[in-house]
């Protein structure tokens, strides 16, 4: 079976909500990020055959994201293109639509990654287009992030279900704090110098701002600040300490066969080995990135133990540490081992979690994180889409 390896990975920053990218739409972030990479490989607009690309937020990139984004960074109109939405789970799945398709020799060379601008995600007013004789108009927040299935918070749910395994607030908030703590350490030390371009913002007067570093991260994190926050939604664990932000961002990977690689003269950081999606229970995404790491484990006749890193997406602090306890399976001894090789460098409860684009951005971060090892396997994993998980096998040489 072709091999099919990962060329180069790039994210923007991921800014605050309201922060310095909120004028720039996902489509607009997208095309940095795909320019970028294109500048980075030095490969010409006729080397790439498609686009896929992942939103959770739709309604902030309006139609055909992806299409959008190739014309928006030069690439050629007749490049193919996907935009995909399965939810956090989406730029993931881009990149294993992608293997998919070098493999069945559809394509040789994909770019592919998610955006978010929840900055520019629109209220919805479902009653405005027909009119309202009398009364007022109600005005939708998507960003209340609900499972419109059981009409629940996911906060609420995830709580209870990080319960149910064992895992408090107090184990919570201790992984944010560390999740801080690995990050700032990470930054000081240039760590995140491969995967971040620097974004410019231009000004009415003066200089442009350079928005170089992710915005998210707190330096005055503490316990007693985290334990002192109210919990959100009626969830017996989860506050705004221990999930993510809201954030806006853009990730891309290039993701090409061995052999195209070898004929385009182009340096891997990676090898994908497997890449599997999983479902089920719509109110237990908590524990569905650990099955999907399972799954893509088995696919790739890989063991656990032969893991250096992994990636656990942090759309709550409660993620990584209900995944590692369904991975251990009892093994408190391994269990302690998984958790000291996860997240390594932060996750997103410190960096921020722009939905569409978290999941390539754990790919990416794992693959530069093993280069700096000397190689080895790696898997990253993020849930999504009302019980649903993603999750991918990757060897670097």
């Amino acid at each position: 079976m072709e091999n099919i390896v990962l060329i180069d990975g790039v994210r923007t920053p991921f800014g605050k909500l309201g922060g310095n990218l909120k004028n720039f739409s996902s489509v607009t972030l997208g095309s940095m990020v795909i320019k970028e990479t294109m500048r980075r490989t030095k490969m010409e607009a006729d080397s790439v055959d498609e686009v896929i690309m992942g939103s959770a937020m739709l309604a902030g990139a309006t139609s055909v994201a992806a299409r959008q984004m190739l014309f928006k960074s030069g690439l050629l109109e007749t490049t193919k293109s996907m935009t995909i939405d399965r939810a956090c789970c989406s730029s993931i799945t881009a990149v294993g639509v992608a293997m998919k398709n070098i493999l069945v020799g559809d394509s040789d060379v994909v770019l592919a990654g998610g955006i978010e601008s929840m900055s520019q995600t629109p209220l919805l007013l479902r009653e405005a287009r027909w009119g309202s004789r009398l009364g007022d108009i109600t005005a939708e927040d998507p960003l209340k992030i609900k499972n419109p299935i059981t009409n629940t918070p996911v906060a609420y749910v995830t709580g209870h279900e990080a319960l149910k395994y064992g895992v408090d607030r107090e184990q919570q908030d201790e992984w944010a704090l560390g999740s801080h703590m690995k990050y700032f350490a990470a930054f000081e030390s240039n760590k995140f110098k491969d995967e971040l371009m620097s974004v410019e913002i231009p000004q009415r007067k003066g200089e442009p701002i350079i928005v170089n570093k992710d915005e998210s991260p707190r330096p005055d994190t503490s316990y007693d600040k985290l334990r002192n926050l109210k919990t959100v939604y009626d969830s017996p664990t989860i506050t705004a300490g221990n999930a993510p932000g809201l954030n806006d961002g853009a990730t891309v990977l290039t993701v090409m066969s061995q052999k195209k690689q070898q004929e385009l003269n182009l340096h891997s950081i990676g090898t994908i080995l497997s890449y599997v999606n999983v479902s089920g229970d719509p109110n237990a995404s908590v524990i569905y990135p650990g099955i999907a790491i399972q799954k893509a484990l088995q696919k790739a006749n890989i063991s656990l133990k032969d893991l250096k890193r992994i990636e656990i997406n942090e759309a709550f602090a409660a993620m990584p540490l209900v995944s590692t306890k369904v991975l251990s399976d009892g093994d408190n001894g391994l269990l302690t081992k998984l958790r000291s090789i996860t997240n390594v460098n932060g996750g997103a409860v410190a960096m921020g979690h722009p939905t569409g684009a978290s999941g390539a951005r754990l790919i990416m971060t794992l693959a530069y994180e093993l280069r700096r090892l000397g190689g080895g396997y790696g898997a990253a994993a993020i849930c999504g889409g009302y019980g649903q998980a993603d999750a991918v096998i990757i060897r670097v040489d």
